[in-house]
């Protein structure tokens, strides 16, 4: 029998180890850690041999203190350390919470991103808070937000279902963005009854001129199902591999689909998609188990 002494030690040590995961959650894995999640494939419709580096960034969430403008400059900075041939940004960088003590000027972080470098050059697509967090955005129903003005000032086109030719050492591929898929809200004050989203795959992939293999990037990774065998890597965002992860699986993925495309690497019936664990958080301030992360694909 466990003594009253016993007792209140074993609570103890239970209670500290309770602050301490929470502290671990809640301050070092979203403040302080950075990992780089590596991949490397010959997907389908990429000829073997061209080999060709893609950095990715997605789900920043520019806040403090959880993701200030420095921390963005030195995620920028490692970034570059990775000598990607073209870098791309997945969407969100918008705050997703209410939990800061201030948040980050478009200004700030577009001047952040600004440092990225890359020979292909730095490309961009929207999220859905990027979206959310413009008020005008949403009553006029589309056109543009605060964050496409913001990146196309520093000078990163975004990609709003359009689709744009690169070359690397006289090969070429496509980079095809998608506007986002959640966009607009709705709400009486909208005059909207439903979730809308701005998404064109179909116009987006009739810009595709010629064989050359397409890469797609689209935020949210539940249009993966729709996505044609055309397309040989999509790079997706959104989940931030729930936030929370134990032994492979997140309890909240906010995707209708669940678990399915929540992190990593996926093939499905020989078409890939990458889904990034993302930098930020949305909700609250907690990571577990999927600390912030950049994603490094080498194709060839």
């Amino acid at each position: 029998m466990i003594t009253r002494r016993g007792f209140f030690k074993v609570l103890g040590g239970g209670i500290a180890g309770v602050m301490s995961l929470g502290g671990y959650a809640f301050a070092y894995e979203p403040l302080a850690r950075l990992g780089i999640a590596r991949y490397r494939l010959t997907p389908p419709g990429w000829t073997p041999g061209p080999k060709l580096r893609v950095v990715a960034l997605a789900d920043i969430h520019a806040c403090e203190p959880w993701m200030s403008a420095s921390r963005i400059a030195a995620i920028c900075h490692r970034a570059n350390e990775l000598e990607g041939d073209v870098t791309v940004l997945l969407g969100d960088y918008a705050a997703g919470m209410n939990m800061v003590t201030q948040y980050v000027h478009s200004s700030q972080w577009s001047k952040a991103l600004a440092t990225l470098k890359a020979p292909l050059g730095v490309h961009a697509i929207m999220g859905n808070h990027d979206w959310w967090e413009d008020r005008t955005a949403q009553k006029n129903g589309g056109m543009e937000t605060f964050g496409h003005r913001a990146l196309a000032d520093v000078g990163i086109p975004v990609y709003g279902n359009r689709a744009v030719r690169l070359e690397k050492d006289g090969r070429g591929f496509w980079l095809a963005g998608l506007e986002d898929q959640l966009a607009l809200l709705p709400g009486k004050k909208w005059g909207r009854t439903r979730m809308l989203g701005l998404d064109d795959l179909e116009g987006t992939l009739a810009q595709v001129t010629d064989n050359a293999p397409v890469i797609l990037l689209a935020h949210e990774p539940d249009i993966f199902p729709r996505v044609p065998e055309r397309v040989s890597l999509t790079l997706s965002g959104h989940t931030h591999g729930g936030q929370i992860r134990f032994l492979g699986r997140s309890p909240i993925v906010p995707s209708r689909y669940g678990n399915r495309y929540a992190y990593g690497h996926i093939v499905e019936e020989g078409r890939n998609i990458i889904v990034s664990g993302g930098l930020g958080c949305s909700i609250a301030p907690v990571r577990f188990g999927v600390p912030p992360e950049i994603v490094v694909i080498d194709l060839g």
